[in-house]
């Protein structure tokens, strides 16, 4: 699939205007810019009057995700979970909506090992609780996807709220905006069931709240600081850290009382947390994560410290996903070399939190930089950038917690940007307009392109669509092999089997009651040891499942 297949739906015989590729794109930029032209002006007025009503505004940038995204759903459907940290957390999710933070261990647990998963001294998920308690509400709700959704669209509502208190409520609306453009229906955070809206409305509270604090100084906004860094405790534990190494320097303004206060407010955080590793490990101050990597070997350890060793028997699918993480880890002691090389090849990934045309945007945010607030707001990013290059791994979560601190910067070169004057002309709002309709461009470019919906679209598009990801048709075959189950009578009991050729794609994933669920998924370990789990699912008919067949393969054992 390549660009060629993309540009034969605008071959001029292919379509009733007789327009070709060229044809389309002046077409839609004219369009926009003469619509942008003559829509200005009621535009701006009409932006301005719902800026200065802050309820208004955030009920409207909150929605806007949601909405775009649920319109989404005739062609893209609600999103597949394919990888273990899905998996993972969706049991986590399931066991909190159980009102448990653990499950008992199963007495068949062989059968369903699988990765970032315990089986002892509890079946529980590894991660902490903040995305399981967003995936519980979900489920509540009906769907844990729901719960995904609803904080995606929190969190473009709380970096409204978030730049209130840092630029004028027309450029904080915009802000919101181009929030729900970046991060809502097309973003992976909203696409998969490991995303980083838990963390990023963390650093809303936080960073939001410390300059009113600043300003005014009330209980409410001590709250909501210690209700922040509780947030960030519950959904990155480590990140925390960065995050009370970035709030220390902007305390000394703040009144004791008001720290005192904030301080209350993230204690049960901590508690939950507390709660969670006793039931989970045993022990009030082990992780789950640190007992998994005790236990499996993995997640891998930070790059100044040792690969860990497994302490415990490994499965085919763990020993590879063990040998990846080992690989990526190395086994070489970390350098300042070392570290900077991995820096540099990190940067391109700050892409994820700017569209192409902000970074003009940011060559006017430097000037801010003159400014101690924004001096440091820029440190704080840089405090997440620098301490999260310890891991082996990187991924935009890890610092979702200084997302909004991205959205600042951008909105404040804008504004710098719109006041430049050329010659006492005020050339400024126009090229700030220009790089704001670039921005909304390519938005509605490639949310038309999900929202038309035609698969071969999809797959000539793909390549190009930058750092967007919605997953659309069935790739792996998991909703064929879903559709195939959900049509066989009774409770089914799946072996699967996996081939030399399996990709770190994890099939053995179960509900937090294994027992009670309708299908059950477990390894294949041989006929004999299958024999032991059929014997203890009597009711249940049993499968073989080869998912590294094209497609996968699933027969009656």
């Amino acid at each position: 699939m390549n660009i060629f297949r993309l540009l034969r739906y605008f071959l001029p015989l292919q379509n009733p205007l007789g327009f070709g590729l060229a044809d389309f794109v002046e077409l839609g930029l004219a369009t926009l810019l003469v619509a942008g032209i003559v829509l200005r002006t009621r535009i701006e007025v009409l932006a301005r009057r719902l800026a200065q009503r802050p309820v208004w505004s955030m009920a409207l940038v909150g929605a806007l995700p949601i909405l775009l995204r649920l319109a989404l759903l005739p062609h893209d459907r609600v999103p597949i979970p394919q990888v273990a940290d899905d998996f993972s957390y969706l049991l986590l999710g399931d066991t909190l909506a159980h009102f448990r933070l653990a499950n008992p261990v199963h007495p068949m647990h062989r059968f369903f090992e699988t990765v970032f998963v315990l089986q002892e001294p509890s079946y529980s998920s590894i991660f902490p609780l903040g995305q399981g308690i967003v995936l519980a509400i979900g489920e509540w709700l009906g769907l844990p996807w729901m719960g995904v959704t609803l904080s995606m669209g929190a969190f473009c509502a709380l970096c409204y709220w978030m730049l209130r208190a840092w630029v004028t409520p027309m450029w904080a609306l915009a802000g919101g905006v181009l929030a729900a453009m970046e991060f809502g229906p097309l973003n992976q955070w909203m696409n998969i069931y490991w995303g980083g809206a838990g963390s990023a409305i963390a650093g809303c509270l936080v960073f939001g709240s410390l300059p009113r604090l600043w300003k005014s100084g009330t209980r409410r906004d001590a709250v909501l600081l210690g209700v922040g860094v509780g947030l960030e405790v519950l959904t990155r534990p480590f990140e925390t850290v960065l995050l009370a190494t970035c709030i220390l320097p902007a305390l000394p303004p703040i009144r004791r009382k008001l720290i005192g206060l904030a301080l209350l407010a993230a204690l049960p955080s901590l508690g939950l947390t507390l709660l969670q590793n006793k039931a989970v490990t045993g022990n009030w101050t082990t992780l789950p994560y640190m007992l998994s990597r005790y236990q499996y070997g993995i997640p891998a350890s930070f790059t100044f410290q040792k690969m860990p060793v497994p302490h415990r028997e490994l499965t085919g699918e763990q020993r590879l996903d063990y040998t990846a993480q080992s690989d990526v880890h190395g086994d070489q002691p970390e350098t300042i070399g070392t570290y900077l090389v991995r820096l540099s090849g990190r940067v391109r990934f700050l892409h994820f939190f700017f569209l192409a045309p902000l970074y003009v945007a940011l060559v006017f945010f430097l000037p801010a930089l003159r400014r101690r607030c924004y001096l440091w707001a820029a440190a704080s990013i840089l405090i997440f950038v620098l301490g999260t290059n310890i891991y082996p791994y990187y991924y935009p979560h890890y610092i979702a917690a200084v997302t909004c601190l991205f959205v600042l910067a951008s909105v404040n070169g804008l504004a710098r940007l719109s006041s430049v004057r050329l010659r006492g002309m005020a050339v400024g709002q126009d090229a700030a307009r220009l790089v704001g309709l670039l921005c909304v461009v390519h938005f509605v470019f490639w949310y038309g392109v999900h929202l038309i919906g035609n698969e071969d679209l999809f797959a000539a598009t793909d390549p190009y669509e930058s750092w967007d990801y919605v997953n659309f048709g069935d790739a792996e075959g998991r909703v064929a092999i879903g559709k195939q189950l959900a049509q066989a009578p009774g409770k089914q009991l799946v072996f699967v089997h996996y081939g030399p050729a399996n990709i770190l794609r994890e099939w053995v994933h179960n509900a937090a009651d294994i027992d009670g669920a309708r299908v059950v998924w477990a390894l294949d370990l041989g006929a004999d040891e299958d024999a032991k789990l059929m014997r203890y699912y009597p009711d249940r008919n049993a499968w073989i499942l080869e998912p590294d067949a094209k497609p996968p393969k699933l027969k009656h054992y």
